[in-house]
């Protein structure tokens, strides 16, 4: 079952932990006179989430549907959140509305680097990231009232772990690299010669809060964790050094 849990004012955290991947596929549902929910989860969990969701708010009255970029678990039940909500509409980078446009039953509303978009009480602001953490659709929202940032697979962490944590989350996101390097999902998040950048480029919104897809959600200097998250990516994802 879903646990819900409000990891700022009016911003939910929406939980499924899938036991054979010993990982959490986090929703975040915000409520403001337009709501937004970000990730929309596996199609496969639509059910589940619908049920959280209307624990919160009427899920006919989801107004936007938000994600990084184009993979099952940030937007795998688009369309399904699409024929439930009339009024819905998804937002994405203009990469990610040219190349999976066809993908969704309402064409998605692309976004500049840069854009920002009022939803009531809260101001988004999208930041594109190609590449980071995959993907060169890739981009991420920061809400500017309360600092969240919905930061989709950095700062991922494996385990039924807690809803928020103050303390550092970077130990965890390094046993999950260095994990995920030794089996399939080696080199699933690609360290390029713009990684660096883009990390900085997002510590410079200073969030308060880091909003990860999978595992606890972190509440303190978000700004020294992305770039300490970048020492731990160099190490475990950058190029190997020449013999």
């Amino acid at each position: 079952m879903a646990r819900i849990d409000e990891i700022a004012p009016d911003v939910f955290r929406i939980s499924i932990y899938v036991t054979p991947f010993d990982l959490q596929f986090n929703q975040f549902l915000v409520r403001d006179d337009e709501p937004l929910l970000y990730h929309t989860g596996m199609r496969s969990q639509f059910a589940e989430v619908r049920e959280a969701v209307a624990k919160l708010i009427q899920p006919a009255t989801l107004r936007w549907i938000g994600f990084s970029h184009f993979e099952p678990d940030e937007c795998g039940s688009l369309n399904e959140w699409l024929k439930l909500a009339p009024n819905a509409e998804a937002i994405t980078s203009e990469v990610g509305a040219m190349v999976f446009g066809d993908f969704a039953d309402r064409l998605p509303r692309a976004l500049e680097d840069g854009d920002t978009m009022a939803t009531g009480k809260r101001t988004f602001r999208f930041q594109r990231t190609p590449h980071l953490p995959h993907g060169w659709d890739a981009g991420m929202l920061f809400e500017e009232t309360t600092r969240v940032l919905f930061c989709s697979d950095l700062l991922h962490q494996l385990g039924n772990v807690e809803a928020t944590t103050n303390s550092s989350v970077v130990d965890r996101y390094r046993n999950t690299l260095t994990t995920y390097q030794q089996g399939p999902l080696a080199d699933y998040m690609p360290f390029t010669a713009h990684t660096e950048a883009r990390l900085e480029t997002l510590a410079g919104l200073e969030p308060a809060i880091c909003a990860a897809m999978h595992g606890s959600t972190y509440v303190g200097d978000g700004a020294q964790a992305l770039r300490e998250a970048g020492i731990v990516m160099r190490e475990i994802l950058g190029p190997v050094p020449a013999p």
